[in-house]
């Protein structure tokens, strides 16, 4: 990958309802603009996202999505109200963001849950995107969200028990996401603490499918890990807000837009079908499926794709 380099301009874009979202911009302030989604929702956009682009060709711009990160106010605050919290309204803030920063089109970078906001963001405004590339590929469905907090206790029965578990007995055949994001919001600290510890080690179980995995350290800071469990579960609670199969079925309003499409095999959290499936409905997508990947970008198969992408992407000359 490349080094990791400064951020030469950042600031806090007000974008309504009393958010203001904290962004940042590295690279060549010449270069080819590019975006970056990071995942979660919630776990804010971390230096090692600059490294996916070389410095001379590309101006990078990253943004910490409502609630997390640097931006304010801080989901993990006793009193977060997250109405204001939605997919549609991160849609509206990467737009805003590309307003305030005069780009007139950017290449797409996300993963996780950035991909699902790649492709809602994307087919919203198709003009202001060049190309497309995104990893661990997800599209927030019900159908994703059963599997993920309900269905892969088949593969890790114990696990998922304990993460059952937490929840009330008369809320455990419902919909774990709206039961666990209740409990994150409860007025004793310690109910908060215990769903939050639960929630992340459940996210640090699932993603474990590949040898050589290690627990995401984030998950030790009590602020973090209560930011990071209110936000997932909101957001999954209501499946994004996203109309079911919408993203797949207007995948035509992608069409001249390149885009590369990359998930490992292994990777049972966002399981290959879904980028499979987008594949098939974006004439101008190109599907990477990593046979020894999990979930994220930690084996060099899966980072080596991005920048080979990227550097595809990239202009001639710097």
């Amino acid at each position: 990958m490349y080094p990791e380099t400064e951020r030469y301009d950042h600031g806090l874009l007000d974008v309504g309802d009393g958010h203001l979202v904290y962004w940042e911009v590295c690279g060549n302030p010449e270069g080819k603009p590019a975006v970056v989604l990071h995942g979660g929702p919630g776990s804010g956009a971390g230096p090692f996202w600059r490294r996916f682009f070389d410095p001379a060709k590309y101006r990078v711009v990253l943004f910490d999505q409502r609630g997390c990160g640097r931006s304010t106010p801080d989901a993990a605050l006793p009193e977060a109200d997250l109405s204001t919290n939605t997919t549609w309204h991160l849609v509206a803030d990467i737009e805003l963001l590309r307003e305030h920063l005069g780009i007139e089109k950017w290449l797409v970078l996300g993963a996780s849950w950035g991909a699902t906001l790649a492709f809602a963001y994307a087919e919203t405004h198709p003009a202001a995107v060049s190309e497309i590339v995104v990893f661990s590929v997800t599209s927030s469905t019900p159908r994703e969200v059963e599997w993920i907090t309900r269905d892969m206790g088949r593969i890790f029965p114990a696990e998922w028990t304990r993460f059952r578990d937490v929840v009330p007995v008369e809320e455990r055949d419902g919909n774990l996401a709206l039961a666990y994001s209740r409990l994150l919001h409860d007025p004793d600290p310690a109910v908060r603490d215990r769903a939050a510890r639960a929630w992340c080690e459940w996210e640090d179980t699932h993603v474990a499918t590949y040898s050589g995995y290690r627990p995401d350290p984030r998950y030790e800071d009590p602020v973090f890990r209560l930011r990071f469990a209110r936000l997932v579960s909101h957001y999954w609670a209501h499946f994004g807000w996203i109309e079911d199969g919408a993203l797949l079925r207007d995948a035509d309003k992608l069409a001249g837009i390149p885009g590369v499409l990359i998930t490992g095999r292994l990777d049972i959290s966002s399981p290959p079908d879904t980028a499979w499936r987008m594949a098939q409905a974006w004439p101008d997508a190109e599907l990477h499926i990593v046979g020894d990947a999990g979930h994220g970008a930690s084996k060099s198969s899966v980072s080596d794709l991005v920048l080979a992408a990227t550097d595809r992407f990239a202009p001639t000359a710097p």
